[in-house]
């Protein structure tokens, strides 16, 4: 069995016992970790368009929020008809997946669409149009009373646990490592470092962008869909323009087109706010000093290693 498919299968079992035995768990650090594992989600699929690919990407928030009240609309309208089947517990997490699947791929189409006639441009230009599409998304949801409007959606049922966040996790991470590392996923590397030079190869980088856009929306839907059914309640404030810039920020930090480095500062910027409650009137002024002392210590981020010819 190679190497990732076998990481892939242990980090699976590893995520259902611990959910087994979630009861023993404190439930305060249980809910810290699953937010982890979606920070690690929403941040490794943003490395493959801005890390991977070398685009500039604002509006990872948007494609979050189009996943979130996708999942939350069909749990919540579908759900109670479940009630009554023969295996309530499996018809609801059966309807959870088609939730999660449903949101991500209306996030990839999303993805796609405003991928398609964008990524000609590049660079801020690139950044400004990603940035007004998750503005748009937010302002639909927020004038939508179907979707509850400006108040949001609540009530959904708490689906999200530890199996599923790092379930998810683990697709991710193998997902677009085995992209990456394959014969196609070296024209990512390509378009990055030298798009005239791509082009002169005979490849296509319109056609790497669309599709590193396309998938990276895709899981930010699967992690707004499980962020939904893990706080049970959403609303557009929640996936404003700081939200984008709270991921692109661990991108940055984590080295850009690095998987691991990404997945360590994905973890630690989740955690730190959490460590700080108890300073809580400072808290986010030492977060932000923090912040500002890590980038002028490593501009590059913290764990921007080569090995061989790509990146981990």
């Amino acid at each position: 069995m190679p190497r990732q498919h076998a990481a892939l299968l242990a980090s699976l079992v590893a995520a259902v016992a611990v959910t087994a035995f979630g009861g023993a768990l404190n439930a305060y650090h249980l809910d810290v970790a699953m937010n982890v594992g979606i920070a690690i989600i929403l941040a490794v699929s943003l490395n493959l368009v801005n890390g991977h690919t070398g685009q500039f990407s604002l509006g990872h928030a948007g494609f979050m929020a189009v996943g979130a009240y996708i999942a939350s609309a069909c749990t919540l309208r579908l759900g109670p008809a479940l009630a009554s089947a023969s295996s309530p517990v499996l018809a609801q997490h059966s309807l959870f997946l088609g939730a999660l699947l449903l949101g991500g791929l209306v996030a990839a189409v999303a993805g796609f669409l405003i991928g398609l006639p964008s990524l000609r441009l590049k660079g801020d230009y690139l950044a400004l149009i990603t940035l007004g599409f998750a503005e748009i998304i937010r302002v639909i949801f927020q004038n939508t009373p179907a979707l509850g409007g400006a108040i949001g959606l609540n009530g959904m049922p708490p689906l999200t646990t530890f199996a599923w966040t790092y379930g998810w996790v683990a697709l991710t991470v193998f997902t677009v490592s085995c992209l990456i590392n394959s014969t196609y996923g070296r024209g990512f590397l390509a378009v990055r470092d030298n798009e005239i030079a791509a082009s002169a190869a005979g490849l296509n980088p319109t056609r790497y962008k669309i599709v590193a856009f396309t998938l990276g929306a895709f899981f930010a839907g699967i992690a707004g869909g499980l962020f939904a059914h893990l706080k049970l309640a959403i609303d557009p404030r929640g996936f404003d323009f700081f939200r984008s810039v709270e991921i692109v920020v661990m991108v940055i930090l984590g080295g850009m087109g690095n998987t691991l480095g990404v997945i360590v500062a994905a973890t630690l910027l989740t955690l730190l706010p959490e460590v700080l409650r108890p300073v809580a009137e400072y808290r986010m002024v030492i977060y932000a000093a923090l912040l500002i002392g890590l980038m002028l210590v490593r501009p590059q981020g913290l764990f921007n290693v080569r090995l061989g010819k790509s990146r981990i």
